[in-house]
């Protein structure tokens, strides 16, 4: 079986979502309104608060959601098969990642541009709300650490890749003193933003960095770790029109370009009855390797960005939110930018399902569960492109490789900078104001902590990863339980909401009761892991609660007619 029945499936299926569901959304559901007033239009700071371009938003929300986590989690998910991990990219993409994600956004600049942490407050109740901030604060850790470790991975084994990844920061600015200050048309900065980006790639490809063991005397992993985390305090301070929003747009037009490069390949390979193009993993896996987990419900867990993320609501709620020109924006910015997503899941899977041209290497690749990822991502992909359209393996690897590590950096520092929000709400909900140099060194130090709590060589950065799957999606879940109060409130369908609500709910809250089992394994135990997922689990059960008895509240009380209480920024705003 060729891969490109997979493709032509998974871009009609994405098609339909945004040209057909999305519509239905925003008409029926959300009602956008083009005339309502914006938080980036009402509190225009110049810093949080700034009116952009729809085009560039989606470039900032799309790629700081993205990460690396839409390659990872079905690079690793397919050891159950291509089909399942295809069904769960492509359904998940249109009916709840699009919904979550459009949602979260709406529910938030509707709000004045409250995160859901605070929005937990107002539609389900003060105290779900710190069980709430307790959620997105594990998550945003987890996100933050784990990425942190993963890019020194991909520096250490493509240094070609280092050279393109920090000139793109230099890149991002360039391009954000073009748009916002001497106000270049988008369209040519664009162009000459990426020709520079692609220049560094090439130029990265030729000069590789590899550090010697010994480096400055902590070695490199410990030396990209804290390159990485000082870039990321800095970044998650300075105003987003200098450096967050064109460095995520310039990477978001660059995935596109590796994207058009990946499904092309698929094209011409098939032409060309290329092997990488020849499906080698199998449709459903019946002999996994042992110790792999069920299917259900891990799979819902292990693919999570590239379906439905709880990650992607906090940036919606915590960023984007602040910079919508227009509410009816929330559609290209919110949906579209989950549909990329799911093109760039939907890639990954056609990398790594025929990219390595024999079952016998697939099976290598796969000898055990987790044994996927990047890398495998990055190899597969690499064969693809180079069998397609003929880029040498070498600069293909690089490519994909730079492009996974701009998208894991992006999210990581849109991750500081949302710690660093979550760290100032919670200091309010107790009368306490920090300014954002303090709550952002406070973030530092404790994701240093964490990432080198086990050593220099950063595996305290995944200490507490096997965590995410699960919290990701009961956050997810969370989120979609606010939207669902709003819709109720004002008297909208909240259907839509509801019924991605009771599966991610499900199917999450599963997954965290096997873990827990599975931490308290008494051949390796491992009851630090064990308390942290039981917190997780009671905080989530307490927000469903009152998330259930706030629903119902919601269906007795008149329709809301206003979005927000007009003192909350007099009050709280951080």
């Amino acid at each position: 079986m060729s891969s490109i029945w997979i493709m032509l499936i998974g871009l009609a299926i994405m098609a339909f979502g945004y040209f057909v569901y999305s519509k239905y959304l925003a008409s029926k559901v959300y009602k956008l309104d083009e005339s309502f007033v914006t938080p980036a239009h009402e509190f225009n700071d110049g810093v949080d608060h700034v009116p952009t371009n729809k085009i560039v938003l989606w470039g900032h929300h799309f790629t700081s959601v993205a990460g690396a986590a839409p390659i990872v989690g079905p690079a690793v998910a397919i050891i159950w098969g291509w089909l399942p991990a295809f069904l769960w990219v492509t359904i998940g993409t249109i009916f709840f990642a699009g919904m979550h994600d459009m949602g979260a956004l709406w529910a938030s600049q509707r709000n004045k541009g409250r995160s859901v942490g605070s929005l937990a407050s107002r539609y389900i109740g003060r105290r779900g709300s710190y069980l709430f901030l307790i959620v997105i604060f594990m998550v945003l850790l987890m996100v933050v650490t784990a990425f942190a470790v993963v890019i020194t991975g991909l520096f250490i084994s493509t240094p070609t890749a280092v050279i393109p990844a920090w000139g793109a920061i230099l890149v991002a600015i360039g391009v954000g003193i073009a748009i916002y200050r001497l106000r270049l048309p988008l369209l040519w900065v664009t162009v000459v933003g990426v020709v520079i980006l692609y220049a560094l790639i090439f130029i990265g490809d030729k000069v590789p960095v590899v550090l010697p063991e010994g480096f400055l005397g902590i070695g490199p992993h410990a030396f990209w770790i804290i390159a990485l985390f000082v870039y990321g305090a800095i970044a998650s301070t300075l105003p987003v029109w200098l450096l967050l929003q064109p460095r995520d747009f310039i990477n978001g037009v660059q995935l596109f370009i590796a994207l058009a490069l990946l499904y092309a390949s698929v094209i011409i390979g098939t032409i060309l009855s290329t092997d990488a193009t020849r499906v080698v993993a199998p449709m459903i896996n019946n002999s996994v390797p042992d110790g792999t987990p069920s299917l259900v419900p891990l799979l819902f867990v292990t693919i999570a960005c590239g379906a439905i993320s709880g990650f992607h609501g906090v940036v919606a709620s915590g960023t984007s939110s602040k910079q919508l020109d227009k509410e009816t924006d929330a559609r290209f910015v919110g949906y579209f930018g989950a549909v990329g997503e799911g093109l760039l899941s939907l890639g990954t899977i056609l990398a790594v399902a025929g990219g390595f041209g024999t079952v016998a290497r697939w099976e290598e690749i796969y000898s055990a569960y987790g044994a996927g990822g990047v890398n495998a991502f990055v190899e597969g992909g690499g064969n693809l492109v180079e069998q397609g359209i003929g880029l040498p393996a070498s600069l293909s690897a690089t490519v994909l490789a730079t492009m996974a590590v701009l998208f894991a950096a992006t999210t990581m520092d849109t991750g500081m900078r949302l710690m660093r929000f979550v760290v100032q709400e919670a200091a309010l909900t107790v009368n306490i104001k920090v300014n954002k140099h303090v709550a952002t060194i406070l973030v530092f130090f404790i994701g240093i902590g964490m990432t080198f709590s086990q050593g220099l060589s950063g595996e305290g950065g995944l200490r507490i990863w096997p965590l995410f799957g699960t919290s990701n999606q009961l956050l997810a879940s969370l989120t979609l339980s606010i939207i669902a109060v709003i819709l109720i409130r004002k008297r909208s369908n909240p259907l839509p909401a509801i019924i991605p609500l009771v599966l991610v709910f499900t199917m999450a809250f599963w997954a965290a009761i096997k873990q827990v089992s599975g931490f308290m394994n008494p051949e390796n135990p491992d009851y630090a892991l064990m308390v942290v997922d039981i917190i997780i689990i009671i905080s989530s059960i307490w927000v469903a609660i009152e998330a259930i008895l706030a629903m119902r509240r919601a269906y007795s009380e008149p329709p809301e007619e206003a979005d927000a209480d007009l003192t909350y920024y007099e009050t709280e705003k951080v």
